[in-house]
């Protein structure tokens, strides 16, 4: 898969990435506003096992963030499962040096419409970090809505932070912005 911005490509993980991963990951500032699973410091076994990961696309879609021909971030969506079946989960992060170039707006706007037609989703949410203010404008930037707060839901090196989230809808309603897709879901 790949998809053009106007700052950046979105296109599938592959090996070749490992250096470029192991190089634009390993910086504690970008693990310290991700989860857990996301380590630092960054090695190249780590960058091998999410390549591995990101290739498997038959339930979730996560693709490199490309600017200059090198993979210099990701964005994903990771839909739920359960009686969250309908809601998908997006997460992204950027290389320090591309920060503030709204490269991530873009990308963010391009995978939207995706994320809604590739899965059976109703929903797709971000939770953010409560000292992520830029991550939170992006995302408002992009017809997202914050929806809740989550008090003392997070703890990243040993900060208790509140989780943000903020969510788009299929039919637009409750978003920031009107969505060009409509619902054909019917509430039982």
């Amino acid at each position: 898969m790949q998809l053009i911005t106007p700052s950046s490509v979105l296109r599938t993980w592959t090996p070749g990435d490992t250096g470029s991963l192991v190089r634009h990951a390993n910086n504690p500032r970008i693990a310290a506003m991700m989860r857990d699973g996301f380590p630092f410091p960054y090695t190249p076994a780590d960058a091998r096992l999410f390549i591995r990961k990101a290739m498997d696309t038959s339930s979730r879609l996560f693709l490199a963030i490309e600017v200059g021909g090198e993979a210099v971030g990701g964005i994903g969506i990771q839909p739920g499962d359960d009686i969250r079946h309908r809601t998908a989960e997006l997460g992204y992060w950027l290389a320090e040096q591309y920060w503030g170039r709204g490269i991530v707006t873009d990308a963010v706007r391009s995978l939207v419409p995706v994320a809604f037609e590739r899965f059976a989703i109703v929903r797709l949410e971000a939770g953010i970090f409560s000292n992520k203010p830029a991550s939170m404008r992006v995302l408002e930037k992009c017809g997202f809505t914050r929806e809740a707060v989550h008090k003392k839901a997070i703890t990243k090196h040993g900060v208790v932070l509140d989780e943000v989230v903020y969510v788009h809808f299929r039919d637009g309603t409750g978003s920031g912005g009107r969505s060009p897709h409509t619902s054909t879901d019917t509430l039982l």
